[in-house]
């Protein structure tokens, strides 16, 4: 199998054998960094969440004192299931891998988050969006970090109705993420009294949008709903505007948007975009010395959401491993569970029994260049949505493992 493979290992000072290490398999802890390292979901992961789980490995590694080996591994799953399925089981059987992260492109997750649960791992989902991760396909051996379809459907979808975008004609990637954002977007849009014209589906990195736009124009919908990623997103954001669909009159609804994606736009064509993320590298002191880090050990280029959710899911699991004094990927997921979270990214949170991280979530739109201070400057703050109205309830995701 053809696969792009990246690895360093960070050792932690004087690995002696002691009570604390007895208990991790192998004497080291391994963590695989699952994505797309060359697609269209590259720079929203990619080898930045490579760069970013080594600088959560050595930060806490430095912070701590901690006596752990850790070494992370990375690898290309092509966005296809069978792709990310047959590494995943690789790692697990013969490469000696303890957890795996990010994995985003939602039908991967899900099929790692089943192999993960067979073979009694860890999964720490960053990169993928669905919501049934912690939902109907929920496991006890699976975290999902940072933000999901419901959070992306309630977040961006309610205010745009509440703001007046009262019809909606949705433009879908064909597989499980676009299908559970615009499933759960719609329901946002019905509940609050807007109506769903149409919608159309096209499949994942596509060139060309002419025909799918068309469609979206004719319906005179005052909302086209975005409900895709990366790639397709600055594709059919570009080819709207070559269409002049935003100067006819009607709006573009990003459902799900990183930083570098506004930054291939360009503000010209993203100014005005609103939608909703868990992290922005100028929220706050803290974020912005970490990215800064994080940009000079990058190639000056700034983290999007998925890679600070990296670095912070590493840094609660290494907590988590060293507070039980072992590795099992069963043990761990609930550990990660009883302890609070606290990172300079996200800082204090909670993790529920459905694996949902907690966090509190924020409304941005995109500035005009003239409001803008210099590269990667993109984002003023609409609304910060509080944690405990940020996810879907815990009895409403119909997860097995929580009774009613």
């Amino acid at each position: 199998m053809k696969r792009k493979l990246l690895s360093f290992a960070a050792a932690a000072v004087c690995a002696m054998a002691t009570g604390a290490q007895a208990q991790i398999s192998d004497g080291i802890v391994k963590i695989g960094v699952l994505n797309d390292m060359s697609g269209l979901y590259s720079d929203i992961g990619g080898p930045g969440s490579l760069v970013a789980a080594k600088m959560a490995v050595e930060d806490y590694l430095k912070a701590t004192k901690s006596t752990l080996k850790v070494e992370v591994v990375g690898a290309d799953h092509q966005n296809k299931p069978d792709v990310g399925s047959n590494i995943a089981r690789q790692w697990y059987d013969t490469e000696k891998v303890d957890a795996i992260v990010d994995v985003p492109t939602s039908s991967v997750a899900l099929a790692i988050s089943q192999v993960t649960r067979d073979k009694g791992k860890i999964h720490l989902n960053t990169g993928a969006a669905t919501a049934d991760l912690t939902g109907k396909a929920c496991s006890p051996n699976t975290i999902h970090w940072l933000y999901d379809t419901w959070m992306l459907a309630n977040g961006t979808g309610t205010a745009v109705v509440k703001t007046g975008g009262s019809s909606w004609f949705f433009l879908t990637a064909d597989y499980a993420f676009g299908h559970a954002l615009e499933r759960d977007t719609e329901a946002v849009v019905t509940k609050n009294g807007g109506k769903v014209l149409g919608k159309v589906r096209h499949p994942l990195a596509t060139q060309d949008f002419s025909s799918f736009l068309l469609q979206a124009q004719a319906s005179k919908a005052k909302i086209i709903g975005l409900a895709n990623a990366g790639g397709d997103t600055i594709n059919s954001i570009k080819q709207a505007a070559e269409f002049g669909i935003v100067q006819g009159g009607q709006n573009l609804a990003g459902l799900l948007v990183f930083l570098p994606d506004v930054h291939a736009l360009g503000l010209e064509k993203a100014q005005g975009l609103i939608f909703t993320e868990t992290f922005y590298w100028d929220l706050n002191d803290q974020t912005r010395a970490w990215s800064k880090r994080f940009a000079a050990a990058h190639g000056g280029k700034y983290p999007s959401m998925d890679q600070a959710g990296v670095y912070a899911v590493i840094t609660h699991y290494l907590k988590a491993v060293d507070a039980a004094k072992t590795d099992d990927g069963t043990k761990i997921t609930a550990k990660m569970k009883e302890m609070p979270t606290d990172d300079p990214l996200f800082g204090k949170g909670t993790i529920r029994q459905d694996g949902r991280k907690i966090h509190p979530a924020y409304l941005f739109e995109v500035k005009k260049p003239s409001e803008s201070k210099g590269p990667y400057d993109y984002y003023k703050l609409r609304a910060t949505i509080p944690a405990d109205q940020a996810f879907r309830p815990l009895n409403e995701g119909d997860c097995p493992m929580i009774k009613k």
